[in-house]
């Protein structure tokens, strides 16, 4: 058995005893990284909505169809 083995082993009943699982909360490291992904989200949409209001929509007239009777358009 390795030194790291036998370190675990030992130490994991201990870990066992030192919280109550139907009270472990994510803290103050899932509250900020929480709030990092929002402002990110929110910066993203606000770029967004900026640049597809630059977008042009107007289509471009579709060229003249050629003739029904398969003679050419000048």
């Amino acid at each position: 058995m390795s030194a790291t083995q036998a370190a675990l082993t030992q130490l994991l009943p201990l870990a066992g005893d030192t919280f109550d699982k139907n009270k472990v909360t994510p803290g103050l490291l899932g509250f900020i990284v929480f709030a990092a992904l929002a402002i990110g989200v929110w910066a993203l949409m606000k770029s967004m909505n900026r640049h597809m209001g630059r977008v042009n929509f107007q289509e471009a007239p579709e060229p003249a169809a050629p003739a029904a009777d398969g003679t050419r358009a000048p």
